[in-house]
C-alpha cells in the first residue's frame, strides 16, 4: 500500500462514499470519547461490561480483522470453524479482554492504534477491487456463507455505527455529554 493520505477528494463515486461513511462513523464513535482519562475511559457506566476504551479497543480489533479477511479470505480469521462451545479458556479470556482496557492501556494509544488501523483500511479501499468474493468463515452469527470486498467495507460502517450508539450511552452515562445533542 501506498503512503498517500486518503481523502474523500481522493476517491470518486462508490469508493469515495464508502470512504465518507467510514469517516462519519469513526468521527462520531472519536468524538464521544474526547477529553477524557484513562480511568473514564476503563470506567462501566451501565450493567453492561462495555466501557468507551474497550469500545474503541473492539472495534480497532475488529476493523482489522475484516481488513485482513479483505486481502485474504478466511484463512485470515483465526476462528474460522471453531466450535464456539469447545473454546479454550484462555482464548475466550483473550475474546473478553478485546473489549477492556488493560493495565497498562491509555485512551490516546489505543486511538492512535485505531487511527493507523482506520489509514491502512483507507488506502486498502482505494486500491482493492470492491467485488473481490470471499467465503465466511464458519459461525453461528452468519446467514450468509460469502462476502464480496463492498459487503465486507459496509460492514466496518455497521459495526462501527452500532458501537458508536453504544459509546454515546455510555458517555452519558458517565458524565451527562451527548454526542448528538
Amino acid at each position: 500500500m501506498s503512503t498517500m493520505a486518503i481523502t474523500n477528494t481522493t476517491l470518486s463515486g462508490e469508493r469515495a462514499d464508502l470512504f465518507q461513511a467510514l469517516a462519519n462513523a469513526r468521527h462520531f464513535l472519536r468524538f464521544t470519547v474526547q477529553n477524557l482519562s484513562d480511568q473514564q475511559a476503563a470506567q462501566r457506566t451501565t450493567v453492561s461490561e462495555l466501557t468507551l476504551g474497550g469500545l474503541i479497543k473492539h472495534v480497532s480489533a475488529v476493523e482489522k480483522q475484516w481488513q485482513e479477511f479483505m486481502v485474504k479470505g478466511r484463512a485470515a480469521m483465526a476462528w474460522d470453524g471453531a466450535d464456539f462451545t469447545q473454546m479454550p479458556p484462555e482464548a475466550i479470556e483473550a475474546f473478553h479482554n478485546e473489549f477492556r482496557m488493560q493495565a497498562g492501556d491509555t485512551l490516546e494509544a489505543l486511538l492512535e492504534n485505531y487511527a493507523q488501523i482506520a489509514a491502512a483500511t483507507d488506502e486498502l479501499l482505494a486500491e482493492i477491487d470492491l467485488d473481490t468474493v470471499h467465503g465466511l468463515p464458519a459461525a453461528p452469527w452468519f446467514v450468509d456463507t460469502h462476502w464480496s470486498v463492498r459487503r465486507t467495507l459496509l460492514h466496518i460502517v455497521a459495526e462501527t455505527t452500532q458501537h458508536s450508539g453504544h459509546a454515546d450511552i455510555i458517555r452519558e452515562a458517565l458524565d451527562g455529554q451527548k454526542t448528538m445533542a
